[in-house]
């Protein structure tokens, strides 16, 4: 792969992250071609000579990169989302791309190999950048950077919260062509010299409308880099913001209306429960009971204090779970990660930490214990519905079957379930809390029960 013309060292030095910084610490076979995104609207800035790949062989991949594709990732065809925006990133001139999909339509697919395709294996120095709002999806994004790269003798470095402790003063200089990081260590990294940003050619903003809704300027640094954002949710503001950013250059943009985003392929539900306790007993003699095979169950709580009150209370029942949340330290939030992803444990739960990009085929349930907040400062609660979608992402990857049971019991959570239904354009179909008849049909209607 020819090395293409560096950047002006100047201007590209010049680039900081500090505006990204946020709280670091808080927080498998593949279908054929993934699901269809239907009313997409693609739009570009300036003439496009593009044109949709239906295989991975029309875009000019190496061989080394068809064959991570073919063996590795077990893929067969492009997914929509793949087909359409691969070409952008991947041709010439590299236009910035802004591009929004739902969850597991194949958007981390995209990026990856939009950074191997750009980097010069016979260059050691960091060329590729990709920046997670937390170090377990920077730590899987670099899992599927290294299988999908496996033949190609590319190099990547995790750029997280380190668990070995060493200050960046001390560490080597980071050699390493792609490095996928957290804001907060990349800055750090950066600030100390140890990672060079002079020969970057692409940067990617993983989930971006998180990191984006808290920068404060546009960077000028910017316009001598490929920018991607990808995410499942930009609201109006941060997509303005987002295509504010890229506005100095002829750029795409591919977005999924707003009525489109909630998955077909899983099926919601809500439960009213009576009280508190009444959510526990829901989840262990019903949903537990009537799902015990059907794979996987994550359940959100919205506080850590929730998170350790639900994982006794079904520990103290005989339920073997495991729980995650930001004040862990990082060698257990790998642990407990690691022993979900290999099957070892069936049931998570877990705050918000792990409702944006995270990948398990085996989840089948989702069960939101608490439903997602904004926070308005003791004003009446409002949904935070790209959060909810983000959750309801983490069942029915890649289009399988998936179920979401909504747990509500007080008056305002009926309200925000009721704003969320309104957001989304949908009706959620209600289980009655002790019916069950209504969970057994909730699970065949889902196609997780037979």
């Amino acid at each position: 792969m020819a090395e293409e013309p560096s950047q002006p060292p100047s201007a590209v030095e010049s680039l900081s992250f500090e505006a990204l910084i946020i709280d670091e610490n808080k927080s498998s076979p593949n279908l054929p071609g993934g699901p269809n995104d239907s009313n997409i609207e693609t739009v570009n800035s300036g003439y496009s000579p593009y044109t949709s790949a239906a295989t991975f062989e029309e875009l000019s991949l190496s061989p080394e990169l068809l064959k991570g594709l073919y063996v590795e990732m077990g893929f067969i065809k492009p997914s929509k989302i793949q087909e359409i925006t691969l070409p952008m990133i991947l041709n010439p001139p590299h236009k910035d791309l802004i591009a929004q999909a739902r969850n597991g339509s194949g958007k981390t697919t995209c990026f990856v190999l939009g950074m191997l395709s750009r980097v010069d294996p016979n260059m050691k120095a960091p060329q590729a950048l990709c920046i997670c709002p937390t170090r377990e999806l920077a730590i899987q994004n670099n899992e599927v950077l290294q299988k999908m790269g496996k033949y190609t003798g590319i190099s990547s470095e995790l750029a997280i919260p380190s668990m070995d402790k060493i200050p960046p003063s001390r560490r080597p200089p980071i050699m390493a062509q792609v490095v996928i990081g957290t804001p907060g260590t990349i800055n750090s990294l950066k600030n100390h010299k140890k990672l060079g940003v002079t020969r970057l050619k692409i940067l990617v903003f993983d989930e971006a409308d998180q990191m984006l809704a808290q920068m404060m300027v546009t960077k000028d640094w910017l316009v001598f880099l490929q920018v991607l954002l990808f995410s499942a949710t930009f609201d109006d503001t941060v997509k303005n913001f987002a295509t504010r950013i890229v506005a100095k250059k002829e750029h795409n943009e591919y977005f999924v209306k707003k009525e489109e985003l909630s998955l077909e392929a899983v099926k919601q539900y809500k439960v009213k429960c009576t009280d508190e306790l009444a959510k526990i007993e829901v989840i262990k003699d019903y949903i537990f009971e009537l799902g015990e095979n059907v794979g996987q169950t994550i359940i959100f709580v919205r506080t850590r204090n929730s998170a350790k009150m639900l994982h006794k209370s079904l520990v103290d029942f005989g339920y073997e779970v495991t729980s995650i949340q930001g004040a862990l330290q990082t060698e257990e939030r790998d642990t407990i990660i690691k022993e979900f992803k290999d099957g070892l444990t069936q049931v998570l739960i877990s705050t918000d930490v792990l409702s944006r990009g995270f990948d398990q085929d085996q989840v089948n349930l989702v069960i939101n214990y608490d439903l997602p907040l904004k926070y308005t400062r003791g004003q009446e609660p409002e949904p935070d519905c790209e959060v909810y979608l983000h959750r309801v992402g983490r069942a029915g990857r890649f289009g399988r079957k998936g179920a979401v049971f909504n747990l509500i019991c007080h008056e305002s959570e009926q309200m925000v379930m009721s704003k969320i239904e309104e957001h989304f354009g949908i009706h959620v179909e209600e289980v009655r809390e002790k019916s069950v008849g209504d969970y057994k049909n909730a699970l065949k209607k889902a196609g997780l029960l037979y």
